[in-house]
């Protein structure tokens, strides 16, 4: 009996213990998602047309300082191979999002990437820097076209939502990690072919080495196109998971003349009416509208951090050495938080885990602004890339589990266009701000620190973002009853989040008391203002239990236990869990507790095994208050049951439990009327709700007792 005890007590280490299980089990994610075939097929996509990305950025800029000798024009090439490439994502984004919702978005991809092709293949055989510019701006025009259809297709490719998060984490390293790595690594090969092997310097020609990596750019994109357009169909696909009713998208208005809209549901809406049914959801959407909200600070905040990145190293001392350093901390932090976000997503709702997210970015990029040393620019630094990372990745996995496929498309498109503009923005205006603040020398703590325009610019940015972040999770949070502390301290403790709802159990030795009591407290707690729910019938379904046990001809302890974990888990799964997520108030007899203290009893099965299974069958779903009857164990035992010594065993087991976790159980006495009785329950409840606040829950839940 003492093991009873042994393991209750040892609760936060099987805690502990479930935690490194579920760390692990990110290897597991992410194998289940490249498991699928289209998605895996899509995720090489990703990286051809991510190497050819950066492999482009890098080539034409090569590329074009080959056709002038000025030293000021090879200056400006990057900037201009830049720009030419940003532009068409301030210009064109919306157009992508209404071709993804319009349009079979692999025909879409194909042809996009066919473009690319062509336009990159031209520069290299016409040779001229005009063209260059005028074709890169067409590619990054296709580009938008290409990055809204992939992107909304990216959930009908995955079996369940829930793999949404993970398949935008593998996007992000692919397109970030990488792909960068591979396309300045076969840059540097290619182009270092003529001096590793002490070739000539016109054996290529003037521009051989740099028009080879064009053209071997160009076949990448033609590679994506093939495989789209052979390898996966499912990118046509369209709803295969339908979500909730508040991402659902907007209904067009009927037309002039269709009375009852009934034509309108048959004629596809023009292009015109597509964007003004965007920006409509936008307007009356508050996920979408908090979503577009935060991301606008966070952006102008990172707009802020990369214009002053330079000036605010020279500010530290530092120089070229802790711009570098800063550069790495930033993507370091950033990683983190990409890599964090499904665990604490675990434990805190992503439209809470957004907008905490940023208010966190711009509380430590004002750290960033009053740093006095490196080193803690460093850490605060770090700090704003691991919160600007989790929210980006939050934001997009939203928007692919959360809104209609019908106009996810525009919605992504929308997010990716202010993301540009707003970066590009911040990153050109910032500089000119910092030039207006003249700088001064100041002493801290014995070191000099130049004060110039970098620390009110950044202090001005982490403002901004702190104070959009506060709007953004204002606008977009979904449970606005639970208070958030207890989201946080379930961060704190590395625990998973709780539920919207409140679960009591009533634990006991007969079936038939715990029934009783359950219903009665049902009733009464239905008079208050929440819903509520009697999650089972009388006896925790044991004739359904009676009737499995008997229909497969388990008389093993074990099989008979798993089989009771099993009738457990789809009560959970079926009636339990989606009240609880729903808010209601689940009122459950016989939930855990009695059931292992009468199979420990019975068939003699150790303790600690049967609360394992218990936990993997519950989803380690936790009652916030367990009442337990307590009846004088000389009461004959129930009919079914072995002896009186029988209902003695249980009712102890079930005391030793209560007595080592006194903090979610109350004992009630169970001798008396059933009127009696319950009056006590309903007081016990009552004060527990009172004494713990358990989940946010106040006793306004309840009513008086009668």
């Amino acid at each position: 009996m003492g093991h009873i005890s042994d393991g209750v007590r040892d609760t936060s280490s099987a805690d502990a213990r479930a935690s490194a299980q579920r760390e692990a089990s990110t290897v597991r994610r992410v194998r289940r998602v490249l498991a699928i075939k289209p998605f895996r097929r899509l995720w090489g996509v990703t990286y051809l047309c991510s190497v050819a990305d950066w492999l482009a950025l890098l080539a034409l800029t090569g590329l074009v300082t080959k056709f002038t000798d000025n030293y000021m024009a090879q200056n400006f090439a990057f900037a201009g191979v830049v720009l030419t490439n940003l532009l068409p994502g301030l210009l064109f984004a919306p157009l992508g999002g209404l071709l993804a919702d319009r349009i079979d978005r692999r025909k879409v991809m194909i042809v996009a990437d066919l473009v690319r092709f062509g336009l990159l293949l031209s520069i290299a055989l016409v040779g001229s820097p005009v063209w260059l510019f005028i074709a890169n701006f067409l590619v990054g025009s296709a580009a938008m076209m290409w990055i809204p259809s992939k992107d909304a297709a990216v959930p009908n490719l995955l079996r369940r939502p829930d793999q949404v998060e993970t398949a935008n984490q593998l996007g992000m390293f692919m397109t970030y990690g990488l792909a960068v790595v591979t396309g300045a690594g076969l840059y540097s090969v290619l182009t270092g072919i003529q001096t590793t092997f002490n070739l000539p310097p016109d054996v290529f020609g003037t521009f051989g080495i740099a028009n080879a990596v064009v053209i071997i750019n160009s076949l990448l994109y033609l590679a994506s196109a093939l495989i789209v357009a052979t390898r996966i169909p499912e990118l046509s696909l369209r709803n295969v998971h339908p979500v909730p009713a508040g991402g659902a998208a907007p209904k067009p208005a009927p037309a002039a003349g269709d009375a009852d809209g009934a034509d309108a549901e048959e004629r596809k809406p023009g292009l015109l009416a597509m964007f003004r049914d965007g920006l409509r959801f936008v307007r009356t959407t508050p996920l979408v509208r908090g979503l577009l909200i935060g991301m606008m600070g966070a952006f102008a905040a990172g707009g802020a951090v990369i214009g002053a990145a330079k000036p605010y190293s020279s500010s530290l001392g530092g120089g070229d050495s802790a711009f570098g350093l800063l550069f790495v901390a930033v993507f370091v932090g950033a990683a983190v938080g990409l890599a964090g976000v499904p665990k604490l997503a675990r434990r805190l709702p992503h439209d809470r885990l957004f907008g905490i997210g940023i208010v966190l970015a711009g509380l430590a990029l004002s750290v960033v602004a009053l740093s006095p040393h490196l080193a803690v620019s460093l850490v605060a630094v770090a700090v704003v890339g691991a919160c600007a990372g989790a929210a980006f990745l939050t934001g997009v996995t939203i928007i692919g589990s959360q809104i209609d496929d019908s106009i996810r498309g525009r919605i992504n498109a929308i997010y990716q266009s202010l993301m540009k503009i707003i970066i590009f923005g911040a990153t050109a205006t910032v500089p000119l701000l910092i030039g207006l603040v003249r700088p001064r020398v100041v002493i801290v703590w014995g070191n000099a620190l130049t004060i110039d325009g970098t620390r009110p610019v950044l202090l001005g940015g982490g403002l901004l973002a702190a104070l959009v972040g506060v709007i953004a999770y204002r606008q977009m949070d979904s449970r606005r009853t639970e208070p958030i502390l207890a989201d946080l301290r379930n961060v704190i403790r590395r625990r998973p989040r709780r539920v919207n709802g409140l679960l009591i159990a009533l634990e006991g030795t007969t079936a038939t008391d715990t029934a009783t009591q359950a219903t009665r407290l049902a009733d009464w707690l239905s008079g208050g203002p929440r819903k509520v729910v009697l999650a089972a019938d009388p006896a925790l379904d044991d004739a359904r239990l009676a009737s499995l046990i008997s229909g497969a001809s388990l008389s093993g302890a074990r099989a008979q236990a798993l089989a009771a974990a099993a009738v457990r888990a789809d009560i959970v799964e079926r009636d339990v869990q989606p009240a609880l997520d729903s808010g209601a108030i689940v009122v459950m007899e016989r939930f855990v507790d009695s059931p292992l203290a009468h199979l420990s009893t019975v068939a003699g099965l150790d303790t600690t095994e049967l609360e394992g299974l218990a936990d993997w069958a519950t989803g380690r779903l936790r009652p916030d208050i367990t009442v337990l009857l307590d009846a004088d164990p000389g009461v004959p035992a129930e009919p079914g049951t072995s002896s009186a010594e029988h209902h003695w065993r249980v009712q102890q087991l079930l005391t030793e439990m209560a007595a080592a976790n006194p903090d979610r159980y109350v004992v009630v006495e169970a001798e008396g009327p059933e009127d009696e009785v319950a009056a006590r329950v309903r007081t016990a409840v009552q004060t527990a709700l009172a004494g713990h606040r358990v989940s946010g829950f106040t006793p306004t839940l309840a009513v008086e007792p009668t």
